[in-house]
């Protein structure tokens, strides 16, 4: 096994060894490296693809079950209207219940995600598992926010009419 300073260098020392040598066969670890590390990239490109993909999904999952929620919503917006809630209350307690809602999406999927790479570490990769914390953060932000801001916008229109109107409109 041998170092040279680049490929030029390489090849030069390659042929001269073969001249001498002709039975000596020579192996260009660079070029094996290079290509498992364009293969390993291209397997990290199809992981980095479907766990996107898949929070896509998820995401599309929970934004249709806020919106189909809506007419619960809309019910206890009204009941909480006439029994003489203030607007603000009624954005707190949805804003509340979105936030927890997100919450528990989200920190379901980043333990899910995290009990999934630590087995794919341990048992298939053999490999110590170390999770960096910024992303999942950033995740559970993300999720929790988009969450709390599609509910807070669905309960918008509830908030905005009068409760007679929401009550003839819904019968």
């Amino acid at each position: 096994m041998t170092k040279v300073k680049d490929k030029a260098a390489s090849a030069m020392y390659q042929q001269a060894l073969v001249t001498n040598f002709p039975n000596v066969s020579v192996i260009d670890l660079a070029l094996i490296l290079a290509t498992i590390d364009e293969l390993l990239g291209k397997v990290s490109f199809v992981i980095q693809f479907m766990a996107l993909f898949s929070i896509i999904t998820g995401l599309l999952v929970l934004t249709s079950s806020v919106i189909i929620s809506k007419y619960q919503r809309i019910q206890e917006s009204v009941l909480l209207r006439t029994l003489g809630a203030k607007k603000k209350q009624i954005l707190m307690i949805a804003g509340l219940e979105y936030f927890f809602l997100g919450s528990l999406a989200s920190l379901s999927g980043i333990f899910l995600a995290l009990l999934a790479s630590w087995g794919l570490a341990l048992y298939s990769f053999e490999t110590p598992f170390v999770p960096n914390l910024y992303p999942m953060l950033f995740a559970y932000l993300a999720i929790t926010s988009l969450t709390v801001s599609i509910g807070l916008l669905n309960s918008r229109v509830v908030v905005n009419k009068p409760p007679l109107e929401i009550l003839r409109s819904e019968a």
